[in-house]
């Protein structure tokens, strides 16, 4: 079995790769994060616990804060992924999340209110 073989929740519109469309999704997936990993600098990983309506999940975060998420089908799936990207790895209910994540969140956030006055 795959890396990532159990089938992973319905698709987002807003979050291309993600699905139940079997290898594809997952070869999609791990190639995104491949890629946010090689273009960005500074990337640490960040596996996130399944929660009541959310799966487990992959969160990678740059130097400037830039981030990217993509759901995993368990945590130890979510953890080989990130060890496999050559990143440091850790658990965010150890560690929380890094403050220039936040920053960049609430950056993202102005830019939205100005916009949309």
């Amino acid at each position: 079995m795959g890396l990532f073989s159990r089938l992973w929740r319905r698709p987002r519109p807003d979050e291309p790769g993600r699905g139940t469309d079997g290898g594809g999704s997952r070869r999609a997936t791990v190639a995104h994060l491949s890629a946010f990993a090689r273009e960005k600098v500074g990337v640490e990983a960040y596996v996130e616990p399944a929660v009541t309506d959310t799966p487990p999940s992959i969160l990678l975060v740059a130097t400037t804060g830039e981030w990217t998420r993509r759901a995993a089908p368990d945590e130890r799936s979510a953890w080989k992924v990130a060890e496999s990207l050559g990143v440091p790895v850790y658990n965010v209910q150890f560690t929380g999340y890094p403050q220039r994540y936040r920053d960049w969140n609430s950056r993202a956030r102005g830019r939205r209110l100005t916009t949309e006055d």
